[in-house]
């Protein structure tokens, strides 16, 4: 029997490696992750992988449609398994924590411009930015949040 993950990889005509394995598996339990950690943890799971490899893994699962890299401004690039359901994403601007917001709109008038004037590839990103319910009880209990949180 075929394991989803490999199934997923071949549908999308990707040959079934370790690495590649290792990091959808990461990506199914760590949404919103750098690459620094998508590689640190998958060497958890495969062992020594070069960051280049990651690099790599990580370009051709987006390529493929399996994996989603959002950019934030002011933010290293992080990466979400793909969901057939649009989603947006809000992001808390002082500790970098990352909410899926569902789209409540028809996703073309979302997500798809009216006129493209001649680009290819064209692709848009809605990121909506705010402070979260945990860095608010921390600025008014006077502490002030310094460092970003990681979520892995």
């Amino acid at each position: 029997m075929m394991d989803a993950t490999e199934e997923r990889l071949r549908e999308r005509g990707l040959r079934v490696t370790a690495p590649r394995v290792a990091v959808l598996q990461v990506l199914a339990d760590h949404s919103h992750v750098p690459a620094d950690m998508v590689a640190s943890a998958a060497r958890g799971r495969v062992g020594a992988v070069s960051t280049q490899g990651i690099y790599n893994v990580l370009t051709d699962l987006v390529a493929a449609g399996l994996v989603h890299r959002i950019e934030p401004a002011g933010s290293p690039a992080l990466y979400e398994l793909s969901s057939p359901n649009a989603h947006h994403h809000l992001i808390c601007r002082d500790c970098g924590r990352v909410t899926d917001l569902e789209c409540e709109h028809d996703i073309e008038s979302c997500l798809i411009p009216p006129k493209t004037h001649g680009y290819a590839g064209v692709q848009a990103e809605i990121v909506f930015w705010g402070t979260c319910p945990e860095c608010q009880t921390h600025a008014r209990d006077g502490r002030a949040t310094t460092e970003r949180r990681s979520n892995p």
